[in-house]
């Protein structure tokens, strides 16, 4: 499985970037998907996550401002994000899995990250 994101680059604060991830190399009816981001000096951070039945999880500090959307015929996911803010600067990676159970989704499948600066 080829995971790889595109779409990064560098944004005044309270512009907006759509992110987007091809998958390859696989064809599950049954997945999770979803987008997480490092900024230097912290953990990562998971931001947000679609699974195949069409739930759909985000993190608290970017709701109402990132959408998570996916297009099966492309194999491809989005991230939609609007308002941006300066703390939203990171590496952001999508990661997916043929598998999940509830919450827990092991995401065995990353990208190699692209780098989203946002500057005030």
């Amino acid at each position: 499985v080829h995971v790889v994101e595109s779409g990064g680059g560098s944004v005044q604060s309270g512009g907006s970037l759509t992110l987007s991830c091809t998958a390859s190399g696989y064809t599950y009816n049954y997945y999770c998907m979803g987008w997480f981001r490092q900024a230097p000096g912290k953990e990562r951070e998971g931001v947000a996550r679609i699974d195949s039945d069409g739930t759909l999880t985000y993190a608290d500090s970017v709701k109402g401002r990132f959408s998570i959307s996916q297009d099966n015929a492309k194999n491809t996911l989005y991230l939609q994000m609007n308002s941006l803010k300066p703390e939203d600067t990171a590496m952001y990676y999508c990661a997916a899995d043929g598998y999940y159970s509830g919450p827990y989704c092991p995401f065995g499948y990353w990208g190699q990250g692209t780098q989203v600066t946002v500057s005030s």
